[in-house]
């Protein structure tokens, strides 16, 4: 098979997986099509026309009334092109933009079932380019592009095969103008199918650059690297330029082509003809209607090379989706469910490893740890042993690959993904909050607006600044909640995973921003409020480690002891070096400022 061939198929092939999507609109599209391919019949039916009045009229002893039936043949036929134009976008517009917001629900929806691990890849800006604008650029090729590039081919034919009735001779003139145009057609497919990709892929690029920049801004200043990011980005986006620059050019060239051929076949028809006419072998009326009908091909002929190009970038944007859309999601639910009756919540790990996907080699292994109902356990370890990592296959944010995890007997991968992640609850370390109020935030997780479960997950959290905010909780919090401090994020964070009132509660070191005295208030009252709940903790500090039932120690990927603080204290000399190397109690500004109130409060009320 030809190079040109594999590419036509290929073109086909991004055209014929959008037909789901294109499916219901069908009709609607044809009839855009039949409309605009009216439209161009009625434009080509004017020489005809010309042809007729110049022939019967535009003679000696011709009648008068003869032009003026033509002058208003021609004002209808331009006032019906018109209608056909003006029903074309009526037909197609809607159905388009129709198409579009299913597609980017679909690709949002795939992305929400997607795993972890396929986000850890793929860089946020990537995603957001596919979901945007390459989207936008399908509904522009769906609502014009496919339809006008259908059209304009078919008048091209229609226009050829008037111009050969009208006269053979000139007609071939065309014809062989046409060849460097089809060759050169080839090699700008080629081409511009790749300068297209690799344009897109740039502009994702830039897409995550500015995303991060923006995320980090604090960083950026902070370190006095603003001057290092601008210089990443301007290189970045003269890549981009570059590239759109070569882009512009392979396309102009194109251009250049496609246009001047057809003038010059015009020139020389143009001699030609007259020298027929001179010979009475073609009529002033056929010449005339002939480059006419030429006239009106020469726009879709010089047209046809933007069109070619947005359909060479609407077969990227096609393949660009779809890599999302085909990522397979590997965590899914149990083709044949188990349920818990009645859930206490004892956790076990069984012998289980993992890996991430891109490696080959355990990260985890050989972990055997019982967690009791309602027991609080804290896993401590040096940096890098796998402690979040652990936590994170619990609700089945990563898949175990090998041994298994079990609540209350049953295997986590034997529970739907729903009703697990509503027996267990995630804070981690790093904490997300959404652009919205305070509340929706903490009751992300339980389906209510309960006034009641919101003011106990925020006391519980010791977040009863929130009260005190602009707007109480219904303050907005901006993108990522950083709008508030470390510390009062992780609170948020905290009183979102207690709200649920989950069965299991795994907590990465949520708590990492709160001084000491705060997150003994957070231990009590979660003790108080969540006693039947089974706590897995990464603790980084002495006083989390403390504050817990028993002891879990990690060490290389897996659980080498497990006792209470003091048997491990006793017994175990990595347990007491991992202690004495974790990190030194940390000063929650907002709860000493907290605390200064409370003072100040008492104070003035000793003084009363």
């Amino acid at each position: 098979m030809t190079a040109s061939k594999r590419n036509q198929n290929s073109l086909f092939h991004s055209i014929g997986r959008l037909y789901p999507f294109l499916r219901p609109i069908l009709p609607r599209l044809i009839l855009g099509l039949l409309s605009a391919l009216a439209a161009s019949i009625v434009a080509l039916a004017v020489p005809q026309v010309y042809q007729v009045l110049i022939n019967s009229a535009l003679h000696q002893g011709g009648e008068t009334r003869s032009v003026w039936i033509a002058a208003v043949v021609v004002l209808l036929l331009g006032i019906l092109e018109a209608s056909f134009v003006a029903l074309r976008r009526q037909f197609v517009i809607t159905p388009a933009t129709t198409v579009e917001t299913k597609m980017r629900i679909s690709l949002y929806r795939h992305l929400q079932d997607l795993t972890v691990s396929f986000h850890d890849r793929w860089g946020s800006g990537q995603l957001l380019s596919r979901a945007m604008s390459d989207l936008n650029f399908l509904r522009r090729w769906m609502a014009f592009g496919a339809i006008m590039l259908v059209v304009t081919t078919l008048t091209v034919i229609i226009g050829l095969v008037l111009m050969f009735t009208l006269s053979w001779a000139l007609a071939l003139i065309f014809i062989v103008a046409g060849v460097p145009i089809v060759i050169y057609g080839f090699r700008f497919n080629r081409y511009y199918r790749k300068v297209s990709r690799r344009s897109q892929d740039q502009t994702g690029d830039l897409a995550t650059a500015v995303e991060e920049s923006v995320h980090g801004i604090r960083v950026l200043k902070a370190f006095g690297r603003s001057k290092e990011a601008l210089e990443n980005f301007s290189d970045q986006a003269e890549e981009l330029r570059e590239t759109e620059i070569s882009k512009a050019k392979s396309l102009a060239t194109y251009s250049l082509v496609i246009s001047l051929l057809p003038e010059l076949a015009l020139g020389s028809g143009l001699v030609v003809g007259i020298l027929l006419v001179a010979n009475g072998t073609l009529t002033v009326g056929a010449l005339v209607a002939f480059f006419a009908t030429a006239a009106v091909v020469a726009t879709p002929v010089e047209f046809m090379g933007p069109l070619m190009a947005m359909s060479l970038t609407m077969k990227t944007a096609v393949e660009r989706f779809y890599e999302v859309m085909d990522a397979e999601n590997t965590i899914v639910d149990p083709e044949q469910p188990k349920s818990l009756e009645q859930v206490r919540g004892n956790v076990e790990f069984h012998d289980v490893a993992f890996h991430y996907a891109d490696a080959s080699t355990n990260i985890l292994h050989d972990i055997n740890l019982n967690i009791r109902a309602g027991e609080t356990m804290a896993l401590v370890g040096i940096t890098g042993c796998g402690k979040s990592t652990l936590l994170q296959l619990v609700p089945r944010l990563y898949e175990v690959t090998a041994g298994g995890i079990t609540i209350d007997g049953v295997d986590v991968r034997d529970l739907p993904i729903e009703r697990l992640r509503t027996l267990v609850s995630v804070a981690f370390e790093d904490t997300t909050l959404f652009s919205s109020s305070v509340r929706d935030n903490v009751l992300l997780g339980t389906g209510t607006d309960s006034e009641e479960v919101l003011n106990e997950a925020l006391d519980v959290a010791q977040a009863h600044f929130a009260y005190s905010l602009p707007d109480g909780v219904d303050t907005l919090i901006g993108e990522e909640g950083l709008s508030l401090s470390g510390g009062q994020r992780q609170r948020v964070a905290l009183a979102r995973a207690i709200a649920s009132k989950p069965a299991v509660l795994v907590l990465d070191d949520p708590l990492s921003a709160l001084d000491v005295n705060t997150e003994e208030l957070v231990e009590a009252r979660l003790r108080e409020v969540l006693a039947d709940t089974t706590t897995l903790i990464v603790a980084h500090r002495p006083s989390t480690v403390a504050m817990a039932d028993r002891v879990a120690l990690m060490e290389n990927g897996s659980i080498t002891a497990v006792g209470t603080h003091s048997e491990l204290l006793a017994s175990n000399s990595h347990y007491r070096y991992v202690l004495a190397s974790l990190n030194e109690e940390p000063k929650d500004l907002d709860s000493e400022l907290e605390d200064d109130d409370r003072d100040l409060d008492d104070l003035q009320g000793v003084q009363v």
